[in-house]
């Protein structure tokens, strides 16, 4: 292996490196802090962007016919850059934007450092006739500082929210079609053609030399457009952009005409410019359709992980499946790990793009899951088969060979193997569906015989509030129903009929035809979502002329008041111990802390909520309630709220002030949104998810606590956070009994999602010490009057003000309507166990108790 050789496999250990760290986040991502940022920043900031460094430097030399000499420079500027890019990486996980800002500065100037040594070379160098290819380096170069000063100045939680979302897309076009796409263009000039083996088209260069220009200029337009706040011009922008690239591609499909590409180099790069193409143009689709910043930004993240995982990530799996067996040297090394490399290649390509696909198509929450996980384990494969291919290389230095080129594999075995990856996407999303079968309409109801009139009737279905309009249709007996659905309330709904007719879900101000077959007797109808039809979205068919059949239909996954009186035993469980290895939720308060930019993920869990009784709960970051945030007045909270969940969901936090219908809409499975407020004024407020019916998402978990410190709060030596809920308890390990809900029946209340967990793992304190109590009755629908047994509080504070304070008399509860929040004080005079309820005592034997215990002082 060569010295020159030796160096690119040593400087791309450090891309690999990143594709590893890459794996880990997408596996973890759940439990990892700012997962969703991170996905996007190892990608492009780390591995792609090492890549660039290390491969156009290479290709300067190359192009330019320069001598390479000492490589210490590209060393230092690889050393400095990834410094720089773990600083940044550390300050946004660790919430601390100075870090964030060296480390961008750090980048930025290594990029300048870049650009400028290739301009170096391209202007100290003789003509050349592929010089416009590092001009294309030289551009994008330029781009990365600018892509870097945007985002530090994203990360900042000062930043106005109108404001963050403009520089949103002007951040990803710079860095992704300026950054990364421009180094794209520009090296496929020669590439390309040297992949394929065959000589260079006639008209690629004239095409890369004119196509530049136009590049950057429509990158301004859609730049400009996005700070400026106007999504049409950002979409002018876009559409610019992509048929300048086009332009600069389309000679190459005389290459790829003369020789088919046909390993994985060059299909994976070739799928990359596909999902290129076709993200352009979504976007410039969406863009123009946008009305606001706010609406540009959703259409973005749309197809974020198509553009990274379909255009990125593709492209740079493709070169480097290419070029690391090009530095190697010697046939035979060469020949041994291009085998390697190759391993499973049809298999690979396949189950990523026919992954891919299905991921960006409106498919189950499910589906889309395990989707994304087989697109995660066809790309991280490419790491073994790195580490093999480096090692097979090794054991053949200085082996010859024979003369000619490795036979590739029959094409007809490559279609094989490629039909398999397509097969196991395929069987994996039909395993989706069958774990999820009402996401696809499945269901089997009894049929009526009737005489078929051979007549349609077809009537049109709206959407008032949680209400089917009209509510009942009469048809005549034997006629064929066409109902045409519109969705015109603020939710997703579908109909459901109980004849296994339904429509898919759909989202406000859209439409969809159900055809309900022959009308033979009465049929019942809903909305599917959870506790919809509870709260009145049901319809009936009438057949005229026939006897009423009722089919009694409902969705599998809603339940009865009272379907669970027979299979769990309440009472029981309030009294049994909750057994040697229970964890009870910590009820410590949290300290304040000046960043808020956190990652809130939407998941479905099934936990324990009393002894012997779980349930399966939707939370907020995989517990109930969800985790509580803590700051002062004046603070920026910066949530992004992703919906890892099955059906829709929001969120709403009482603790800012602004205008509901945008940050508090419902997403879809799969979507993400970023939910930004500032803290005007202290309070211990609720957060919920707001979507429809409210009651049903806040009794099945979806609730937490703000603490917003009034200002100048005295220092305590224990501080407890509780928060007390409802539970109407579905079957074991189901969901919420909607029905208990509309009845307004709880099977228990507690006190952080368990109940009388504090009476197995009791509050602890000490004689004499000032403990302070936060209490916030969550609901739905109860509210507390929270004692302490034995104790006075001398403090009382809530809705924003003091009740009580010190030396002016005593409390005995803090009484809070749902939703209201405040905090009591007090000392413990003596040794014991102080019980704590809310004092409406029928509640308090529901689970709402718990015990302080204290001890002596040391």
């Amino acid at each position: 292996m060569n010295e020159r050789g030796s160096w690119h496999l040593r400087a791309g250990s450090v891309v690999v490196a990143w594709l590893a760290a890459l794996v880990v986040v997408s596996v973890g991502h759940r439990w990892i802090p700012q997962s969703g940022w991170l996905l996007v920043h190892v990608l492009g900031l780390g591995a792609v962007s090492n890549a660039i460094l290390i491969w156009s430097g290479h290709f300067t030399d190359a192009l330019l016919r320069r001598p390479t000499g000492s490589r210490r420079a590209e060393t230092a500027r690889l050393l400095v850059f990834n410094a720089g890019a773990v600083t940044v990486v550390a300050g946004m996980i660790s919430g601390w934007w100075p870090a964030v800002l060296v480390g961008g500065c750090v980048v930025a100037v290594v990029a300048l450092w870049h650009g400028t040594t290739l301009l170096r070379r391209l202007r100290s160098a003789l003509p050349s006739r592929f010089g416009h290819t590092v001009r294309y380096y030289v551009a994008a170069a330029a781009m990365l500082p600018v892509g870097a000063g945007i985002g530090v100045a994203m990360a900042d939680s000062r930043l106005p929210g109108e404001v963050h979302e403009r520089l949103v897309l002007a951040h990803a076009g710079i860095n992704v079609l300026g950054w990364v796409g421009l180094t794209v263009l520009g090296t496929l000039v020669t590439l390309w053609p040297t992949m394929l083996r065959t000589r260079m088209a006639q008209r690629v260069e004239d095409a890369a030399r004119r196509g530049l220009p136009v590049l950057l200029a429509a990158l301004a337009v859609g730049v400009a457009g996005a700070v400026a706040g106007l999504p049409v011009v950002t979409a002018a922008g876009v559409l610019g952009y992509l048929v300048a690239a086009g332009y600069v591609l389309e000679p190459h499909l005389d290459e790829i005409r003369r020789k088919h590409p046909g390993d994985f180099a060059t299909l994976s790069v070739l799928a990359g410019v596909l999902w290129l193409f076709g993200v352009l143009l979504y976007l410039a689709i969406g863009l123009a359709t946008a009305a606001t910043p706010f609406e540009a930004t959703e259409v973005a993240g749309a197809v974020t992980a198509a553009l990274l995982a379909g255009f990125v990530a593709q492209v740079l799996l493709g070169a480097l499946t290419y070029l690391i067996p090009v530095v190697i040297g010697g046939r035979a090394a060469v020949q041994a790990a291009m085998a390697e490399l190759e391993r499973g290649a049809p298999w690979r390509l396949s189950v990523a793009n026919v992954g891919l696909v299905l991921c960006v198509l409106p498919v189950p929450s499910l589906v889309r899951v395990v989707c994304s996980m087989l697109v995660l384990v066809a790309f991280a494969s490419f790491l073994p088969l790195v580490v093999r291919a480096v090692l097979a290389a090794r054991r053949m230095r200085g082996v010859p060979s024979a003369p000619g080129v490795r036979e590739p594999m029959p094409a007809a075995r490559r279609l094989g193997i490629a039909a398999a990856g397509v097969a196991v996407v395929v069987f994996a999303a039909v395993g989706g569906v069958a774990a999820d079968p009402a996401a696809v309409g499945i269901s089997s109801v009894d049929t009526v015989a009737v005489a078929e009139t051979g007549h349609t009737t077809e009537v049109q279905v709206r959407v008032e509030g949680m209400r089917f309009v009209p509510a009942v249709l009469d048809v005549p007996a034997g006629d064929r129903l066409v109902i045409e659905f519109v969705n015109s309330g603020e939710d997703r709904h579908d109909l459901v009929l109980a004849n296994g007719k339904r429509t898919g879900r759909i989202a406000p101000g859209e439409s969809a035809v159900l055809d309900a077959g022959v009308i033979g007797g009465t049929v019942d109808g809903w909305c599917s979502v959870a506790g919809h039809r509870q709260m009145g979205m049901t319809l009936q068919v009438r057949a005229a002329g026939a006897a009423p059949v009722s089919h009694d239909g409902h969705d599998g996954a809603e339940l009865h008041a009272g379907a669970t009186t027979d299979t769990v035993d309440v009472a029981h469980s309030l009294m049994i111990d909750p057994g040697p290895g229970f964890v009870p939720h910590d009820a410590t308060a949290p300290a304040a802390r000046p960043d808020h930019r956190m990652t809130l993920a939407v998941s479905e869990v099934e936990r324990e909520v009393a002894p012997g009784i779980t349930q399966k709960l939707w939370t907020f970051g995989g517990t109930a309630p969800g985790p509580t945030l803590r700051g002062r007045i004046g603070d920026v909270f910066e949530i992004t709220l992703v919906n890892d969940g099955t059906i829709g969901h929001s969120i709403d936090f009482h603790a800012g002030a602004l205008a509901p219908n945008g940050p508090m809409r419902t997403i879809a499975p799969g979507e993400s949104l970023t939910y930004r407020f500032t803290a005007t004024r202290a309070g211990m407020w609720l957060y919920h998810c707001s979507s429809m019916p409210m009651s049903v998402h806040i009794a099945n978990g979806m609730f937490g606590a703000v603490i917003i410190d009034p200002p100048d709060l005295p220092a305590v030596d224990r501080e407890y956070v509780l928060v007390q809920s409802e539970l109407y308890l579905g079957a074991p390990g189901g969901e919420v009994d909607a029905a208990k809900v509309a009845a307004g029946t709880p099977d228990l209340v507690v006190f952080n999602g368990y109940a009388n967990q504090y009476d197995h793992a009791p509050l602890q304190a000490r004689t004499g010490e000032r403990v302070r109590i936060w209490v916030l009755p969550a609901g739905p629908d109860r509210g507390t009057s929270f004692h302490v047994v034995g104790g006075q509080f001398d403090t009382v504070w809530a809705e924003g003000e003091y009740r009580l304070r010190p030396g002016t008399g005593g409390a005995q509860t803090l009484g809070l309507f749902p939703a209201q929040g405040g905090f009591v004080e007090l000392e413990f005079p003596e040794p014991g166990r102080y019980p704590f309820v809310t004092h409406a005592m029928t509640d308090a034997e529901k689970g709402a108790h718990g015990v302080v215990e204290v001890l002596p002082l040391p």
